[in-house]
């Protein structure tokens, strides 16, 4: 199977790569998903965790989960946004540990949003994805 996704970091940008990220990926045609906003509820319906840290490790079980339906890895991830409430560099940090755990060197374009709330008063932290799927 040919590659389908090309990652780059250019020297002309900041080195993204030591950070688990790139700052280019290009996709060869091909389906693709969009993957809705993975937050820190559980299917069983177990509580939001309090710890940023803790939502971040289950919003990556959702992203697998999601992956996992539609038979992708995160190596066929293009492009991923994570929204993330009082965003600091101590809490990117944080949430970024998870993160590149999760994509297990895969390094997929990524963008961090500061924002206000998300959909539930609890939740920290919020992640899509867009998806090349495998051929």
């Amino acid at each position: 199977m040919a590659q389908t996704l090309h990652r780059l970091n250019p020297p002309t940008l900041p080195d993204a790569g030591a950070l688990g990220y790139s700052q280019i990926t290009t996709m060869e045609p091909g389906r693709l998903a969009f993957v809705s906003g993975q937050v820190a509820w559980q299917a069983d319906g177990g509580p939001v965790p309090a710890d940023l840290g803790e939502q971040t490790r289950l919003v990556c079980v959702n992203a697998k989960a999601a992956l996992d339906a539609i038979g992708a890895t995160p190596r066929d991830i293009a492009l991923v946004r994570v929204y993330v409430t009082d965003l600091t560099p101590e809490r990117v940090g944080e949430a970024m540990t998870h993160l590149g755990a999760f994509f297990d060197g895969a390094q997929p374009s990524l963008t961090g949003i500061g924002v206000a709330a998300l959909a539930g008063p609890d939740l920290q932290i919020e992640m899509e994805m867009t998806v090349r799927l495998p051929d």
